[in-house]
């Protein structure tokens, strides 16, 4: 019920109450119809998420707003990819199975000890996890800032090339760590976070997942997720924080922009229920382990596992934009590429040039 205040006593008769009275309710038709439009997508698909038909007037019930906020929600709904079908006379009925990010199941699948010691951000939409997390820092967020979103529209790869990140389909998920010894001890960590994360995705049943000097993870089809690590300066001596961003494609069936062979859970195992919550947790737990192990051992305890899934070794590289030409060999302790090229061995660090498999 709509509360209007009281007006002071001498406008209470006549024309001054009714224009008060008019005068008060000018804002509220304002706002709250805005505010039905802006309900989120999100909570009317969960509660279609069972894939039952529901009737327009018990969802207007169970969300708290009109009829015809729900069907505007829904018309929303599908112009954001959901596929919701509606069943004349009977109401709506989520057609494709959805798998919506929850922060708390999430969280929820973390032992305490993990959980208590970060500072979790699920959202809808953002311009970039990398960027969230340097938003939750400087508002001075408790333990490790983690951000995950349902969808970026700036999302960046390597060398600031842009990360494809369509909505409800894949995971992006950042983290911020920090590392004694400066810079010079962060060798490697980008290799160190992809051995994490291939093993995570080993554990959760994906097979033949390969590295991609110096932070791709690849299937045998093609890409299905990498790794940005980005350097945020000195905030003491020697104490250095960076910001670790992980895409995996999940649910992605479509990429008709994407120039280069690419892959997705679901297009390797289309029966296997993909949780991006499940995925997720692991992998918050696995990067948090890997970090704490690197910070005491460096990449040196992660190189065994990286060469392992080397898929440059024994190849024939070329550098994109000419120079170095050679046999892959794997990488050295300071996780630098190895090509055997006609002078020799040659270290490929990983900001100077990148390599591909030679055609």
């Amino acid at each position: 019920r709509l509360l209007i205040p009281k007006p002071p006593a001498e406008y209470r008769r006549g024309f001054f109450l009714s224009f008060y009275r008019s005068w008060c309710l000018i804002p509220a038709l304002l706002i709250l119809p805005a505010g039905c439009y802006f309900m989120k997508s999100k909570v009317l698909v969960s509660l279609l998420s069972d894939g039952q038909v529901h009737s327009g007037e018990r969802l207007a019930a169970e969300l708290g707003v009109s009829r015809t906020a729900v069907w505007k929600q829904v018309h929303r709904a599908l112009n954001e990819g959901f596929e919701i079908e509606t069943v004349r006379g009977r109401g709506y009925r989520l057609v494709t199975p959805v798998d919506l990010l929850d922060a708390d199941e999430i969280l929820g699948a973390l032992v305490e000890s993990v959980r208590h010691s970060i500072s979790l951000n699920v959202l809808d939409e953002v311009d970039s996890t990398n960027t969230e997390v340097l938003r939750q820092i400087s508002k001075g967020a408790a333990g490790v800032p983690v951000a995950i979103a349902d969808s970026q529209t700036m999302g960046r790869g390597r060398r600031g090339r842009p990360w494809r990140s369509p909505r409800g389909e894949n995971l992006y998920l950042s983290a911020g760590l920090t590392f004694q010894g400066g810079f010079s001890a962060l060798d490697g960590l980008s290799l160190a976070l992809g051995v994490a994360v291939a093993e995570t995705l080993e554990e959760l049943g994906v097979p033949g997942v390969r590295l991609k000097w110096p932070n791709d993870i690849f299937l045998p089809d093609g890409k299905l997720g990498g790794i940005l690590v980005e350097l945020q300066g000195e905030l003491q001596e020697g104490v250095v924080r960076v910001i670790v961003g992980i895409g995996i494609n999940v649910h992605m069936s479509r990429a008709d922009d994407v120039d280069q062979p690419w892959s997705s859970l679901v297009k390797i195992s289309s029966r296997t229920a993909w949780s991006r919550n499940q995925i997720a947790s692991a992998l918050i737990r696995s990067l948090l382990k890997s970090a704490d192990v690197f910070a005491e051992r460096g990449f040196p305890a992660f190189r065994d596992s990286w060469q392992a899934r080397d898929m440059f070794r024994g190849q024939q590289l070329v550098a994109q934009g000419g120079g170095v030409v050679g046999v892959g060999c794997g990488v050295d302790e300071q996780g630098n590429y190895l090509v055997e090229a006609e002078a020799g061995v040659v270290p490929v660090r990983a900001g100077e040039i990148s390599l591909r498999v030679a055609l």
